[in-house]
């Protein structure tokens, strides 16, 4: 007698991807980075976060090694073989990216998330031609074929301010700037919500330098984007972004609106870094540079990492490691002396302070 018996069919359908309530497009939250090495673990990124809302531009600020790209590249995941996401989240648009498997990252690069690398000569293939490799991501993503992502290639060109014709040159054929202009035609070539640009004036002259910053400007009021500048260049950051994040040894040490932060620097790392930069409307006179060395991140200062270089230390500095205060409202600076600067009439968590009454 046969069996009538059936077997349950599996099901191929996929859960539907749980959102996430956040603030803002970008909700970076207490991210943590390491980087493994022979001799221990160097704490590139530690406890680092802050938001981004839609429209909105942030700038990243710090000298050298200050960890700055490395959070950066944390957001998109793209770590060397060696780093690692230890702790933390990026919630963007409803989704945490520090839970997302390789897979799930694939289809978040360029198509919602882009990043313009430094040096545009090293991260352009040198033996294709560069309408080819901004055609890349298109035809990934958009399912177009070589010859309708060109179409779109074409059009990204001329709204760069590159013309059209040179869809076929190779990298070395373009000069410093056009070089640039395509990596920014790629970064926009799937229509992302948000841009991220690591150091996009490096290596460029004043002049490139800024064209370059005005066509982000144009670019991001035209399409409204969301953008991330990542630089060592304080006044590039007070010229092209909303709020500023200052960085030190991994650690956010400020934040807060560029306002808040040139008008009422109150981290002494953030003041030194001001003063490296001439100043056209004051005395003529020699910048300042900021002594000694950046501590080692593999064993950092049990205090506050910029102790041995703040001519503003005291004994506690050696020992404390200073939290985020709130100075004023959305200004938060991390330093043993911050609570004695909180502006007059502010206390935080008090949405009624005095100097916004009205607002």
């Amino acid at each position: 007698m046969a069996r009538s018996a059936t077997k349950a069919k599996p099901t191929s359908e996929k859960k539907p991807i749980e959102r996430v309530e956040h603030e803002g497009l970008l909700d970076v939250r207490n991210l943590t980075t390491y980087f493994k090495l022979g001799v221990g673990d160097v704490k590139a990124v530690q406890d680092v976060s802050f938001t981004l809302q839609r429209g909105e531009s942030l700038g990243l600020a710090g000298e050298s090694g200050c960890g700055k790209t490395t959070a950066a590249l944390s957001l998109l995941k793209l770590l060397p073989e060696n780093g690692r996401i230890v702790s933390g989240d990026i919630l963007f648009d409803g989704r945490n990216l520090a839970k997302r498997t390789e897979y799930g990252m694939s289809k978040i690069r360029w198509k919602e998330i882009s990043i313009i690398f430094q040096g545009a000569m090293n991260a352009l293939n040198p033996v294709k031609e560069t309408g080819k490799q901004v055609a890349e991501p298109i035809q990934l993503h958009e399912g177009l074929s070589e010859k309708q992502a060109m179409v779109r290639v074409r059009e990204l060109y001329d709204l760069v301010g590159i013309n059209p014709k040179r869809v076929m040159d190779f990298p070395h054929q373009l000069s410093g700037g056009m070089r640039q202009r395509a990596m920014i035609a790629m970064s926009l070539a799937c229509n992302p919500k948000l841009v991220i640009g690591d150091e996009p004036t490096t290596a460029l002259d004043v002049m490139v330098q800024a064209q370059i910053l005005e066509l982000i400007a144009r670019l991001r009021k035209e399409l409204d984007l969301s953008f991330i500048l990542i630089s060592h260049d304080l006044s590039v950051m007070a010229e092209t972004c909303d709020k500023g994040v200052v960085m030190y040894a991994g650690e956010v040490v400020e934040s807060g609106t560029t306002t808040d932060i040139f008008n009422h620097a109150t981290h002494p790392y953030t003041r030194q870094l001001i003063k490296a930069f001439p100043n056209i409307h004051e005395k003529r006179e020699m910048v300042s540079s900021i002594k000694g060395d950046p501590p080692n991140l593999i064993s950092p200062p049990a205090g506050c990492a910029f102790c041995p270089r703040c001519d503003e230390r005291i004994a506690s500095c050696e020992t404390e490691h200073p939290g985020l205060t709130e100075v004023e409202r959305g200004h938060f600076v991390r330093c043993v002396h911050a609570k004695a600067r909180t502006m007059d009439g502010f206390v935080p968590g008090d949405e009624a302070a005095p100097d916004q009454e009205g607002v």
